[in-house]
């Protein structure tokens, strides 16, 4: 188990956060903007009404539950699956949808991300954000009059992201409890990571955190495990050794878009790639796991192994 010496990192303000709780009620009219306002008893919850949710899509696409609700979809940064997945959960309950887009918005003449917001929750009943800025959330959700949900601020979190991936693991396993976990590629940059690390933290699990050491997991988050959390958490620079006894893959990309230098990015972006030959050392009931958009580090000839969650992951946002 590694132990560090340096300066703990700013971590954000979460004095404004609602905790969620099993009863539904704690849920209502709430915003979703970190990890943190998570319990094993709300995510098993959550869990529930997300399989809930699955059948009702799959036995009539959805009902009208949010009719005459609107959505306000607001991204600085470019979303495929995030934004497809809030806006179809919207339509498929009877709601609309108003997509900003940053490039298209008074953001262009200046406009700050407070005064968007307030503006926004003029017109609309929820807020999905998604900005560039760690911290931009909270700092939406401060004078937010309705609902923010955090679709990703930076390098800081994605919660809604983490939500699914735990979810897929659940579904996948019937339980996280006992599962030995690899999180494989950019940490230091990774969001996704940053918010699944401390979800995955509730349970009694084993985390192995496989990087370059220049992409290695913020410090504060292994000592949030460390010190307050079930899980046991390690890091390695190598897979060999961990994956024969994997239950989880976790693979992330090497993000071009949160690095200073191009040499930097170069340096790292093949660090690791899975291909259907490094998964042979691993058990058949192992499932392999992205967070989505992949570049080249799961080779498209792993696609056809039923080990292959990602698409499965993708399908539960």
């Amino acid at each position: 188990m590694s132990h560090h010496h340096k300066p703990k990192e700013e971590k954000p303000d979460d004095e404004h956060l609602n905790h969620f709780t099993g009863d539904i009620e704690s849920w209502r009219d709430q915003s979703v903007v970190s990890v943190k306002q998570f319990g094993t008893e709300s995510l098993l919850k959550l869990f529930e009404v997300s399989n809930d949710m699955k059948k009702l899509v799959k036995s009539q696409g959805g009902d009208e539950r949010l009719k005459r609700k609107i959505l306000a979809t607001l991204f600085y940064e470019n979303s495929t699956r995030t934004r497809c997945s809030m806006e179809a959960a919207m339509l498929r309950l009877g709601g609309s949808v108003i997509p900003i887009h940053e490039s298209t918005s008074s953001v262009k003449k200046g406009e700050t991300l407070v005064d968007t917001i307030l503006s926004l929750c003029s017109y609309c009943d929820f807020v999905v954000l998604r900005h560039p800025q760690v911290g931009a959330s909270m700092e939406a959700l401060k004078v937010a009059k309705k609902p923010i949900i955090n679709a990703g601020d930076g390098v800081g979190e994605h919660p809604t992201q983490a939500l699914l991936d735990v979810f897929t693991i659940h579904n996948e396993f019937k339980s996280v409890e006992g599962k030995v976990i690899a999180l494989l590629g950019d940490l230091k940059n990774g969001r996704t990571v940053h918010s699944l690390v401390q979800l995955l933290g509730l349970y009694d699990c084993e985390i192995h955190c496989v990087s370059p050491v220049n992409l290695k997991l913020p410090c504060h988050l292994i000592e949030e495990v460390e010190n307050g959390k079930k899980a046991r958490i390690f890091e390695a620079e190598v897979l060999d050794e961990i994956l024969p006894k994997c239950d989880v893959l976790y693979v992330t990309r090497v993000q071009k878009e949160r690095f200073d230098s191009a040499e930097e990015y170069e340096a790292s972006k093949e660090f690791y790639i899975i291909t259907p030959q490094v998964l042979e050392s691993a058990k058949n009931d192992m499932i392999l796991m992205h967070p989505l958009p992949r570049v080249n580090e799961i080779s498209h000839h792993c696609d056809s192994d039923p080990r292959a969650a990602y698409l499965r992951q993708m399908e539960n946002g």
